[in-house]
């Protein structure tokens, strides 16, 4: 039954011009019939580089729309359209311009999780694995990171010559582990390497071996030569490691890591979007966004480009 939903799925989005972008916090199934696999930055940029005229994302909203902001001439759909981000809609620009007018010689980072309205009001967009290096080569010394403490006081701790300011906000499902799982997570995996996204507490993070992005979690489990990993981000990539390294065992640093945003995406979600593309009813989420919106949250991310290489 799902080979023939994947089957039709992918007979659809040829017929249509649709090329589908699924985040790696996706299911397998879902992933098995997308055509770039990835987290939100890699996809949007993806998405720049084909010539289909529909784009879908497997995602959630902020990565959407960021899609849509590189490639403003093609039509962005989200297969799910109650697929948000706690983290990317926690805060409103104007908090974050009452903290400008009282410190104008702030410069405002913003993690790539955030909405196109807040990204309006910021300086410079990184992601979990630019960050650092972004931060880094950036001339000001005074600067607001948000939304994410957890990634913030990471790179914080890798630019000690940087004053940052960090707000309590963040992922709550990575922020929701404890050190006290680490131990005990340890204790089951004596043999096992730690591996943690940065947007986990600070007391989780320094007793990981490799703190990274998805990606960069990824990659290093399949370089290595380690044999066994716990894992410290969405429990779904422990599931698509085992996939790619079948010799390699793979453990899930917490249960409690689940993102239910990126659960509410089904394969049948993606079939009734692209059969709703295919058929042009208007049933399918579509991301729309003025021309003034693009340009002004398009500031941020093209000072990205420009610092991060």
């Amino acid at each position: 039954m799902i080979r023939d939903v994947q089957d039709e799925i992918i007979k659809l989005k040829k017929e249509n011009d649709i090329c589908i972008l699924a985040h790696s916090y996706q299911g397998h199934e879902i992933l098995e019939v997308a055509d770039f696999v990835g987290d939100s930055y890699k996809l949007s940029v993806d998405a720049t580089k084909v010539t289909n005229k529909n784009i879908l994302f497997c995602g959630v909203h902020f990565m959407a729309e960021t899609a849509k902001m590189l490639s403003p001439e093609k039509r962005v759909y989200l297969a799910n359209p109650m697929a948000g981000c706690p983290m990317a809609e926690q805060m409103e620009p104007e908090m974050i311009e009452k903290i400008k007018e009282r410190e104008p010689d702030r410069k405002v980072v913003a993690y790539i999780n955030t909405t196109a309205a807040l990204k309006t009001v910021c300086d410079v967009c990184v992601t979990s694995s630019s960050a650092v290096k972004i931060v880094s080569s950036m001339p000001d010394k005074k600067l607001l990171f948000i939304p994410d403490c957890n990634l913030g006081a990471f790179v914080q701790k890798a630019c000690p010559d940087k004053d940052i300011m960090l707000l309590n906000g963040g992922c709550p499902v990575h922020a929701a582990v404890t050190a006290d799982e680490v131990t005990e997570a340890k204790a089951k995996h004596p043999g096992a390497l730690l591996l943690v996204h940065p947007e986990c507490r600070p007391q989780v993070s320094e007793q990981a071996d490799y703190v990274g992005s998805t990606a960069g979690i990824i990659n290093f489990a399949k370089a290595s030569d380690a044999k066994e990993f716990i894992i410290g981000t969405e429990i779904s990539i422990a599931e698509h490691l085992q996939f790619e390294c079948p010799d390699k065992r793979f453990y899930v640093l917490s249960k409690k890591i689940v993102c239910p945003n990126m659960k509410l995406t089904t394969l049948y979600e993606v079939y009734n979007s692209v059969r709703s593309i295919a058929e042009n009813d208007g049933e399918a989420f579509e991301i729309l966004m003025s021309d003034e919106l693009i340009s002004k949250a398009r500031v941020c991310i093209d000072e990205m480009l420009r610092l991060g290489g």
